[in-house]
This record gives C-alpha cells, structure tokens and sequence, in this order.
C-alpha cells in the first residue's frame, strides 16, 4: 500500500520518535481512494489454521462488498515488524491482534479513533466487549469481532475413579488437586500424576496470565482503578495477598502443580495435560480441538471454574480489529470492521472445527449453540457473560503482566521466600512502572 503522508507519535517500547508529517489528525489528510486494496496483518501462524480462517473471512468481505484484500499473517516478531513498517510511515491498513495490544498501539500513534456510526452492526456488539475496544478517556480503538474466556479442564474418567464432585469453590477445586496428585486416578499404581496443569513461565508474562483467574477470584488485582483514568498497585491488600499464598500452597505444600511448571509456557503444558500428567487445567476454548483428537473427547469435561473468595470472575481475552493511521481507504476500513461484527462476518468466522477467527461471538444476534451444538461452548460463553473480565487498556499492560509474572514466578520456583515480602516489592515496582505510563493516582 502506497502512502505520501502519515502522522506518528513516540514508541514507548522501541523509543523511537516518528516525526508527524501532517496537520490533522492521525493520517486524517492523507488523500483517500476507496478502490484502494486493503492490506491486513493478523497474528497468527503463516501457513496455519488460523491464516487459512482469516483467508476465508477476507473472502466473504470481498464477495460481500466489493473491496479487495491482502492478507499477511505474521507470529514471530509481529509488534517489532508493526513497528518498523510506521518508522516507514506505510502501515497496513488493518491488523487483527489482541485486544490488549490496544493501550500500547493507541499511546504510539498508531491507530485511529473508530466512528462507531460508520461501522454497519456496531449496535448489535456485546457492550462488554464494545468496551474492551476503548481506551482509558473512553475512545473507540479496536472493535472486537472474537471473544474467550477460561473454564476449567478436569480429567472425567480421573474424577469419577475417585468418586469426587466437579468443584463448586476453591476448597472443592484442593481438594481434587490432592486428589489427583496423591490417589493415582490413572490406576498405574506409581505417584506420576499432578492435580493442576499451569504454565508458569515468566515467557510472555504466562505466569501472570494464569493467576488472574485466582487473584480476581479473590477480590484481589494487580493494580486498580483509582479513577480518572489512574491506577495505583493492589498486590498487597489483603485480597491479593490471600489469593497468592492459596496459589503458592497449591504448590509448594500440596505439590499439586505439575513439576517444572516455572519453566513452562503453553505448549509443554499443554502435554502434560493430554499425555495424562496433570487432571485439571484452567484455559480457553481454543485447545478443545487439540484435546478431543490427542486425549478423547469422552476423557475430559469442561465445567464452569470454581467461586473463589469474591466471586467466579475469569479473564476475559479475545481480538480485535484495528483500524491504522493513515490508510488511503477508510472507507473500506470501516466496510471491513463492520462486516466482521456483522452477523455474516461472525458466522463466517465460526465456522469449521479449527482455524476459525471467532472463539465466542461478540454479536448479539449471533447464538453460539446453533452454530457449535457442543454444550462446551454454552459454557464456555456462560463464563464470559457472567464472569469474564478484561485487563485494562492502559498505555502498555505488558510491562505490569511481566512485571507480576516474575514475581508470581519466583514465589512458586523458591518455597523459602516470603510472600508478603516480595509483593511488597511488586506493588513498589508497579507504583514506579505506572508513574512512567502517566496513569499514576497521585
């Protein structure tokens, strides 16, 4: 795609300096051509299920519209490639990412404000996830077309062997990682089996990423919302402090969480709970088909996660559309947004039993059970309506997932350090990581 003129600001993570070249807003003089190809980026293997999904999607909004696109799919590296493609001042018109992407693309320039008005079907969005797309003075950023939440995996023929209940609150949900861990539910008559499946590595910020489930659970939160737009750090108060020693006990006392586990992201847990290593796993709806070819449909359920001390809130994740500052086709911009929120573009998208776009619909029209009959999406979609929650989009969450990654990390590899110790040092690092992003409570 071809550009004269685009307007940038500052990268908070690369610290390189775009210079704008225009007066208006965001790449808002840039001369428009509505014939103009559109070229998307997604974030996803190249090659893989999910490009082929986006491939598919990109075609029906061809046939549907008229407009063209390009599709590139890119994994290793894609914030780094974003990056270098605005010092060029020639971004993609359209990139399909994570909706927590949104806070640092937004605080660098690099997208414009979405005209809701302008979207076909945008009322017909889930209000909570319309607002997973706003940035923290309440702006349109990112329209979401999937959504997810977390749900827990258990063994079932595991659970049954043994005679126990699906848990129903955190007592139940250790009681059964004992169990699992001590009882031999596998019958093989050895002590190699683990009550709890978790990724646990400071890679990415997975430890983090894991123990939302439990620390929003609680009551607890790594930093919160002190209003006007400012947070202060909150992994000290008595709630977060709770909830991280129920979890460290998990395993360092109980020895329930599968063995090297800090040194774990997704993939090698994953194993653990397909190969029979591990009976319950806390994730989303995207390693079902994984599951049912590897393990067996018949060997494990999916139940609704467990009430912790406040509640049974989980996270919340999902994708969304962003639409680049400076693109020569807004127009087509827009058409895009809309039709993957549209019903057709949701269903579209759901479609096949892997490489779909769409986890859980974000359209309010579009009923998940008459498109997936599997009553494991009907939970999965339960959990996130009644339960599921969005970290925030401030400038750059990924240094505060990181930042609570190592620690949460560290007191899992190290039984000897002490608990309230060591979040006090989180909560001193947070306090310094939010007065750089200027969203400190004063």
């Amino acid at each position: 795609m071809q550009r004269s003129r685009w307007v940038g600001a500052g990268f908070l993570a690369s610290a390189l300096i775009l210079t704008s070249c225009t007066s208006g807003p965001a790449g808002g003089d840039v001369e428009q051509d509505s014939k103009a190809p559109l070229e998307l980026w997604t974030r996803t293997t190249p090659g893989g299920p999910g490009e082929k999904g986006t491939l598919a999607l990109a075609a029906a909004f061809e046939k549907s519209t008229g407009y063209k696109v390009r599709v590139t799919a890119i994994f290793d590296d894609f914030e780094t490639k974003v990056q270098q493609r605005a010092a060029q001042k020639n971004l993609p018109d359209i990139i399909m990412n994570d909706v927590t992407q949104l806070g640092a693309m937004h605080s660098q320039g690099l997208l414009r404000e979405i005209d809701l008005d302008k979207i076909k079907d945008s009322g017909q969005l889930i209000e909570q996830g319309l607002k997973s797309g706003k940035s923290l003075d309440g702006k349109q950023f990112g329209l979401p077309y999937s959504a997810q939440a977390t749900a827990l995996l258990i063994r079932k023929d595991w659970r049954e062997k043994l005679k126990l209940q699906a848990p129903r609150n955190w007592d139940d949900f250790t009681a059964m990682a004992e169990a699992f861990t001590t009882r031999d539910p596998d019958g093989d008559g050895k002590k190699n089996t683990f009550g709890l499946a978790a990724p646990l590595s400071t890679k990415r910020g997975y430890a983090s990423w894991y123990f939302s489930n439990f620390l929003w659970a609680a009551g607890g939160d790594f930093i919160a919302d002190a209003g006007n737009g400012t947070y202060k750090p909150s992994m000290t108060t008595k709630e977060s402090v709770e909830a991280m020693q129920w979890f460290r006990d998990l395993g360092c006392t109980s020895k329930a969480i599968q063995p090297g586990a800090v040194t774990m992201d997704t993939p090698p847990t994953n194993e653990t709970f397909e190969s029979g290593r591990t009976g319950m796993f806390v994730v989303g709806p995207y390693l079902m088909p994984r599951f049912d070819e590897v393990l067996g449909k018949d060997k494990y359920e999916v139940v609704p996660m467990p009430k912790g001390p406040e509640d049974a809130t989980v996270l919340a994740e999902g994708a969304s559309v962003y639409l680049m500052a400076g693109s020569e086709n807004r127009a087509g911009q827009d058409a895009f947004a809309g039709f993957a929120v549209s019903a057709e573009g949701q269903r579209t998208g759901m479609q096949g039993e892997s490489g779909y776009t769409v986890q859980l619909p974000v359209n309010k029209t579009v009923d998940i059970s008459k498109i997936r009959p599997d009553p494991r999406w009907r939970t999965y979609a339960e959990a996130y309506g009644s339960a599921g929650r969005y970290a925030p989009s401030i400038p750059n969450w990924t240094a505060v997932r990181q930042a609570t990654a190592e620690t949460v990390n560290a007191l899992l590899a190290d039984c000897e350090l002490d608990t309230g110790s060591e979040l006090r040092d989180l909560d001193k690092q947070l306090a310094g990581i939010l007065e750089e992003q200027g969203i400190a409570a004063s």
